[in-house]
């Protein structure tokens, strides 16, 4: 896949502007609504060395990554002061400590038995970094390893042909094609982004509660 090697080059070069340096604020606002007990497993596709993790994991629950870049999970067990274990698993490598498991590799290779079960999935810039045409299988594919666990997915909208490149703007009517089938669908919020992207380019952040 042509874009795996765009995103591997991204972090070799350290083109990480899409890396947070602070918890994400829909996050911490809205996870309490997945209604989750402490323990819980939580999955966060593409989950390059987010904070989030960190956050999620001293909320108390259990958190399963898959990132496509070694060099990202490594950065997040060093961020978290944390010496992981590593392993091969299929076709992926498996860096694991006491409730954190990153899967290396393409999300694609990820099967239901490696995730085990998954209680919630947390999508903050997993489908907005896919293309159109990719964001369909990926929708299914999570659906399918996950069975349809609920989801806090995080998005944007903006005008796509202003900046046709990551993070992709991911509008409404596509959300529910591919979910509404499979979930009851709630639009917890949408914001504009104070001064767009790249301060030119009128936008809004979106979060979806899909259970």
């Amino acid at each position: 896949m042509h874009e795996n090697s765009l995103w591997l080059q991204r972090w070799e070069n350290r083109e990480i502007g899409f890396n947070q340096s602070e918890v994400n604020g829909f996050l911490v606002q809205y996870f309490e609504r997945l209604n989750l007990e402490v323990g819980s497993r939580v999955f966060v596709p593409l989950c390059g060395k987010s904070i989030d993790m960190a956050w999620l994991l001293r909320e108390g629950y259990e958190v399963v990554g898959v990132e496509l870049s070694e060099i990202a999970v490594k950065e997040l067990f060093e961020e978290l002061g944390v010496e992981p274990h590593i392993s091969k698993e299929g076709e992926l490598l498996l860096y694991m400590s006491e409730n954190l498991r990153v899967y290396v590799g393409d999300i694609f290779k990820v099967t239901a038995q490696m995730l085990g079960e998954v209680n919630a999935i947390y999508d903050r810039a997993a489908m907005v970094a896919l293309t159109k045409e990719v964001r369909v299988g990926y929708a299914q594919h999570l659906r399918e390893i996950s069975h349809n666990a609920p989801q806090l997915l995080l998005c944007f909208e903006y005008e796509q042909s202003l900046m046709n490149r990551t993070p992709y703007s991911v509008e409404e009517d596509e959300v529910k094609r591919h979910y509404a089938e499979h979930y009851t669908m709630e639009l917890l919020s949408r914001e504009p982004i104070v001064g767009g992207f790249k301060g030119k380019i009128p936008a809004s952040d979106v979060v979806w509660l899909l259970t």
